[in-house]
């Protein structure tokens, strides 16, 4: 993002892309939370876009104040008994309830159902996703890249490997593959482990052995990251295309793949940032969303929506991290008091509160910064 751009153009092509895109994926997040509770009769006090102080708001039929809210950063549902945006008991207010208001309070509720409701945010953000990726398949058509190689990367697994510019790739470890992702995602998941490609080479069949390295290299906004390779360099010309349009049983197929995909390689990502093989810096917040969005936007609205799918699986998978005020460290709790017959002990459940909210707020804290420093460097 440049300095010299003029308010409008960072309110038009970063901002309203961004809002655009973190709207679409809070609000299912929430709606999931929102829906199972009205299932398991409990009163929602305020379903809310955004945090810090009201700018629209109305009422419903139910009591549930429905709000825009200042600060565009998530949302929250706030239950019945509920002391703050992140569904720790207030427990004086829960004192003070009477049996007919408890009858609908989230904390009275049986775990499974708290269990439940807490649950049913991160798994509204996979519908979405799959929701989204099987309606672009259908209405749009999945593009694949054929696995012809079109050129050799020098000093790489493939060149020592012997696979040669023209090879049509044909299978690896004896599995038959049509698509560059699968030859992609079979690399991205075997990093210097042996792999035995079969070739089409002017008619005949070959086999090699080639072993995926990680190499660094950088995305469109400059971040440098570090993925397994083998060094082969495949053609994106019309004639190396193809767009399969699929119907919607083979789309949803795909949108659950894609969804179980994108979760694989976060996973992925944090066990390497964990061993050092990736660096920590790589991690972005508001601004890097707002950068990546404004970049994507310029693709035009289907790839805007692709990047909504993708958000929203991995606001769904942070969402689940055992996090305490996290979705993840709710369910922690409610584990622990099926097996224990009971909650835990107040003081437990507050310290566990305490140190969720001071690891969120330092992942925040980190992230934000290293979009500063990314900003600055330009």
């Amino acid at each position: 993002m440049e300095f010299l751009l003029s308010p409008y153009a960072l309110f038009s092509e970063y901002l309203i892309p961004f809002l655009f895109v973190l709207t679409i994926v809070v609000f299912f997040h929430e709606l999931g939370h929102f829906a199972v509770a009205r299932w398991c009769n409990v009163k929602v006090d305020a379903f809310s876009i955004g945090f810090g102080k009201e700018l629209i708001g109305w009422n419903d039929s139910k009591g549930t104040r429905w709000k825009i809210s200042l600060i565009p950063l998530g949302g929250y549902v706030k239950f019945a008994g509920d002391e703050n945006a992140a569904s720790v008991p207030d427990r004086e207010r829960i004192a003070q309830m009477s049996a007919e208001e408890r009858k609908t309070a989230f904390v009275a509720k049986p775990v499974w159902q708290r269990a439940a409701i807490v649950a049913a945010g991160p798994i509204a953000n996979f519908i979405l996703a799959i929701a989204i990726f099987a309606s672009i398949y259908m209405a749009h058509g999945k593009p694949e890249l054929l696995p012809y190689v079109s050129g050799i990367v020098e000093d790489s697994a493939a060149a020592s490997a012997d696979i040669k510019e023209g090879d049509l790739i044909l299978s690896i470890n004896s599995k038959p593959i049509s698509y560059f992702d699968d030859l992609k995602w079979t690399v991205r998941r075997n990093p210097h482990e042996p792999l035995i490609l079969g070739l089409d080479r002017d008619g005949q069949r070959v086999e090699t052995t080639v072993t995926p390295v990680y190499v660094t290299d950088q995305n469109t906004l400059g971040i440098e990251f570090k993925e397994p390779r083998i060094g082969v360099e495949i053609s994106r010309s019309e004639s190396n295309q193809v767009v399969r349009r699929l119907g919607p049983v083979e789309a949803v197929g795909a949108g659950v793949e894609r969804t179980y995909k994108i979760i694989y390689d976060t996973i992925a990502f944090i066990g390497e940032m964990f061993s050092g093989i990736q660096s920590p810096t790589q991690l972005g917040g508001p601004v890097q969303i707002a950068q990546v969005s404004g970049t994507v936007a310029q693709f035009g609205l289907i790839e805007l929506i692709h990047l909504a799918g993708f958000l929203s699986v991995s606001i769904g998978f942070i969402n689940l991290l055992p996090i305490p005020v996290l979705d993840g460290g709710h369910l922690v709790f409610y584990a622990a008091e099926a097996v224990r017959g009971k909650p835990l002990s107040e003081r437990v459940q507050e310290i566990g509160f305490q140190i969720g909210i001071c690891l969120v707020l330092a992942m925040m804290v980190f992230a934000t910064w290293n979009d500063i420093w990314r900003l600055v460097s330009l």
